[in-house]
């Protein structure tokens, strides 16, 4: 019911033997953790033969979710490398669909700029009806859904559509940042954690490092327990959890992630074999 993971696979040394090449990489993370976040279809939509080659090299019940590619959130201001929106859609879709029964859910990550209008609503009707074979997280980052006067109806619209609400723990940095509001709209729940550094979620005086900078945070105990608390809440409603760390600029997410199923106590089982048990007897 519970299933912890990180954003991506790449980034996280602690997890990978002395002679992991970063083609195996997958295969040494997938001996620690169940589920992981593709973030790079983000930036590019994988190939088919990516794709096949990630659930090969995955045990049975390991799990993908994968992030919608940019031009679908609006992210992408600048001309579409696709000749139509629907060329996008249906090169995504031919993606998703090689995960088959990998494919734990949809990351659809709106920016910071799309808020809480009609338009943008029948925008979100309108990628569910184009991803309507998959199972849909929306994420927003703009604290406009979260007013009080409109919170309840966009939840509301959420469980009407059957769409995950993702439920972001981030740095409350103005209107670019939303509240951590536990609630689940489906029988998936979606927590993703991209840790609580403010200076650096603002982009202040960082330039071209920003990157590094926004996701650099260490929880702290105290904070991993009230997070594996809103877990146990979230598993004793009969929903499915899924939680992501995004706080990866550091090297902070996989020892955190490790920490946090400790605290609920969670044995996964049916990994790959670990090349490397860096974190045993730690926690």
């Amino acid at each position: 019911m519970i299933q912890i993971g990180l954003t991506g696979w790449g980034d996280h040394p602690d997890l990978y033997s002395e002679v992991t090449s970063a083609k195996d990489k997958l295969f040494d993370y997938s001996g620690h953790f169940p589920v992981v976040e593709v973030d790079t279809s983000f930036y590019a939509i994988p190939r088919k033969e990516h794709v096949e080659k990630w659930c090969k090299d995955t045990p049975e019940n390991f799990s993908f979710v994968l992030k919608a590619y940019q031009g679908m959130t609006g992210h992408l201001r600048e001309d579409l490398p696709y000749e139509t929106r629907n060329d996008m859609f249906n090169s995504f879709i031919e993606c998703a669909s090689t995960f088959r029964n990998k494919l734990a859910m949809i990351l659809v990550q709106f920016p910071p700029w799309f808020d809480c209008t009609a338009k943008n609503v029948q925008y979100i009707r309108y990628i569910k009806q184009q991803l309507q074979a998959f199972p849909i997280a929306i994420e927003f980052r703009n604290q406009t859904w979260y007013a009080s006067n409109m919170k309840g109806k966009i939840f509301d619209f959420l469980e009407e559509n059957e769409l995950i609400h993702t439920i972001c723990d981030e740095p409350q940095a103005g209107v670019g940042s939303v509240p951590f509001v536990p609630i689940a709209t489906s029988t998936k729940a979606l927590i993703r954690m991209h840790g609580r550094n403010v200076h650096g979620w603002r982009n202040i005086g960082h330039g071209d490092n920003w990157r590094k900078v926004r996701f650099l945070y260490d929880y702290n105990r105290e904070e991993l327990q009230q997070m594996a608390h809103h877990i146990e809440t979230l598993r004793s409603q009969g929903k499915q959890v899924f939680v992501l760390l995004n706080n990866n600029s550091g090297g902070h997410a996989a020892s955190n992630a490790k920490l946090l199923q400790s605290m609920l106590r969670l044995q996964f089982n049916g990994l790959s074999p670990k090349q490397l048990n860096i974190f045993e007897g730690e926690f």
